[in-house]
């Protein structure tokens, strides 16, 4: 199976599996606060639908995604909560099915790319296994913040698989927004799928190295949990201090959430 048919399978799955948790809220329910400042469940659910609507006009229509990414918002923030308000004020099932409709548009237009061609994106080009891979850590880290606003527990699976390694392969990108450096030498992290398999990333031998379960890393790469109240261990000052910031989504340093904030 190629890459991008794995990764389409399981943001599909993903994407699925959060669809079946608010379409059975009441009405109201979507107006829920969640641990995002200033956003309800509506501002979430807004906010993928506007992002597969962006990454599939960048699948089909390069010239209208650069034209539309030069328009953005003087902050990538900015344009998220400006997106978000736009479609939380949608009754909730032309949101819900907007939200579909452009999670079938944007898988489709992701299966039609051709072997070994590249997508034009906000911080550069990527493979569109990068680029699924972006939109499942996406659905994790807001589908999270609305089981948090519902008080329902997450039930990870191993579709976050491709999340791990998408946060093992920003961490340069975590130090460079920040105005660090980043270490010359890879970290190893190892990881503890919730099937129970064993996940290792980078060299078997580095000194640096991070350990704990993947759907902790999820969590801790996402932002929606602080390191202090999840179950990962780093050898090294390099790995440590990698964890006071991993983030694996596009944007400025993000302050994630506070310790025992969920505890």
């Amino acid at each position: 199976m190629a890459a991008t048919d794995a990764v389409l399978i399981d943001l599909t799955a993903e994407g699925d599996e959060l669809d079946q948790l608010v379409s059975v809220i009441e009405p109201n329910r979507w107006r829920a606060a969640t641990p995002s400042p200033g956003w309800t469940i509506a501002h979430q659910i807004g906010h993928l639908a506007a992002s597969n609507r962006f990454a599939a006009l960048a699948l089909t229509d390069p010239a209208g995604f650069a034209a539309r990414r030069s328009q953005l918002a003087p902050s990538l923030d900015e344009a998220n909560d400006a997106a978000a308000a736009d479609a939380a004020v949608l009754p909730p099932g032309d949101l819900l099915a907007e939200w579909r409709d452009s999670r079938a548009s944007v898988i489709a237009a992701l299966s039609a790319v051709p072997a070994g061609e590249r997508i034009e994106w906000i911080v550069g080009p990527m493979s569109p296994a990068s680029m699924a891979s972006t939109l499942l850590m996406e659905l994790v880290g807001h589908g999270q913040d609305i089981r948090d606003a519902l008080q329902v527990a997450w039930s990870p699976t191993d579709r976050i698989f491709h999340l791990a390694r998408l946060g093992v392969r920003t961490r340069d990108f975590a130090y460079r927004s920040r105005g660090l450096e980043p270490p010359v030498q890879e970290f190893c992290v190892e990881l503890t799928a919730p099937s129970g398999e064993l996940w290792t990333f980078g060299p078997l031998d580095a000194p640096q190295r991070v350990a704990g379960p993947a759907a902790d890393f999820a969590l801790l790469v996402t932002r929606r949990r602080h390191r202090s109240d999840l179950h990962l261990t780093a050898e090294g000052d390099d790995a440590d201090e990698w964890l006071n910031f991993a983030q694996a989504y596009v944007g400025p340093p993000s302050p994630g959430r506070a310790p025992g904030q969920f505890s």
